[in-house]
């Protein structure tokens, strides 16, 4: 620039200096006038956001006077006079209105400086302006990103420590607060999904844990997660079909089977479905074509092989129980069918009945059990069903106490 270019740029960085009250003022009363959350602000919070908007503009003003607006290369002066602001304001002031205040906040400069400056530096100070500008955003932005990064890697840390309790059956208020800080919203039945973690969950990004609240929500459920070990934990809340809202997750699992464990009724109790989630996996292997994710009841085969004692208990309760309580000849029936190979009209003559009798019965079986005996798999429960029923039934007989769900 000439010297008599020096001197209009001195000038101006002269005046605007001498401007930096008003043109500060300007712009908050522009705010007050034109944005509505601004109005909305305490006392304390607006006279802070002014106090920031004066700090910008005196940081432009300073920008310039060093050469700024020729050559914007100080990225950390801008960092430091506004792009610190939303630190601070990120408990009132979210991104968009903080992208609203710097815009509008811009505008008024250039809206004022027509009348303070000279016509010949008005094209190198509009021009500054704009570079200020696009400097400020680009920091803003930058700031926002990071706290958003601390925030999720934060809240990542009170969900691992919420399920946590929870699998320890520890499930007390300040869990329940933590639970709610990360958007747990403590309503409906609750159902406990397991499986292997997906390799991106293995460091200490939190985009799986935020894809897994995501998928939930899009299916109206609430959704807390963790890893634990090479496992992805996830607490699913407002379940209504098991299975169904099981899937809405089970996509974000790794490889291997995706197991749901039974519901329970609140947060609360989510250990109960978990340790039987937990201890359904484990036997998971037994059942490779099994689909995703699968309901622990459904791998009552391979849990009472591998040695559980809920399922034993569940097939005892839940299968031989009703059966042999509703009518004797159902359990008789059921034992017939398989000694004579599943055919009904072998099983009717080893029982002196008609065929139709056999069917009609193989029918209540399967209303009372929600297991058809000639699917292959039904029948194996069935099976299983039947010989720890025959064990429970002696061993009660002998004074023996029948394995324990605990």
């Amino acid at each position: 620039m000439s010297p008599t270019g020096s001197a209009q740029r001195a000038e101006a960085t002269r005046q605007l200096r001498a401007a930096t009250g008003s043109l500060s003022t300007a712009a908050t009363s522009r705010m007050d006038a034109d944005l509505p959350w601004f109005r909305d602000l305490s006392a304390e919070e607006r006279s802070y956001v002014g106090m920031i908007v004066q700090a910008g503009v005196r940081g432009f003003v300073d920008w310039f006077a060093d050469g700024g607006g020729a050559d914007p290369q100080d990225h950390a002066l801008v960092g430091q006079v506004f792009g610190a602001a939303p630190r601070a304001m990120a408990g009132t002031v979210d991104l968009h209105q903080t992208v609203e205040l710097i815009k509008l906040t811009i505008d008024e400069v250039e809206a004022n400086i027509e009348r303070l400056l000279a016509p010949e530096v008005l094209p190198d100070v509009h021009a500054a302006v704009l570079r200020y500008g696009r400097e400020v955003a680009f920091a803003t932005a930058e700031v926002y990103a990071r706290a958003a990064e601390v925030r999720g890697r934060w809240d990542a840390r009170l969900e691992a420590l919420a399920v946590d309790a929870v699998l320890r059956a520890e499930t007390d208020e300040a869990v329940l607060s933590r639970a709610s800080a990360v958007g747990w919203s403590s309503r409906g039945e609750v159902a406990v999904v397991v499986g292997t973690a997906p390799p991106e969950a293995s460091g200490a990004t939190t985009g799986v844990f935020e894809d897994v609240r995501r998928a939930a929500r899009e299916h109206g459920l609430d959704a807390l997660s963790a890893v634990q070990g090479h496992l992805l934990v996830v607490i699913l809340g407002g379940v209504d079909q098991l299975e169904k809202d099981a899937s809405a997750v089970a996509p974000l699992f790794g490889e291997g089977a995706v197991v749901v464990g039974p519901t329970a009724a609140d947060l609360a109790h989510a250990h109960l479905s978990a340790r039987v989630a937990l201890d359904a996996l484990r036997a998971a292997v037994g059942w490779p074509d099994a689909p995703r994710p699968v309901s622990a009841h459904d791998l009552l085969p391979e849990r009472i092989l591998a040695g559980d004692d809920r399922a034993r208990r569940e097939a005892v309760d839940d299968l031989f129980r009703p059966l042999d309580d509703s009518r004797g000849e159902l359990v008789e029936t059921l034992v017939a069918y398989f000694a004579n190979g599943g055919g009904i009209e072998a099983t009717a003559r080893s029982l002196f009945v008609h065929a139709n009798t056999v069917r009609y019965r193989l029918g209540q079986i399967a209303d009372l059990t929600g297991l058809t005996p000639s699917v292959p798999r039904d029948a194996l429960t069935l099976q299983l069903a039947l010989a720890l029923g025959r064990q429970a039934a002696a061993g009660s007989n002998r004074g023996t106490a029948p394995p324990s769900s605990a």
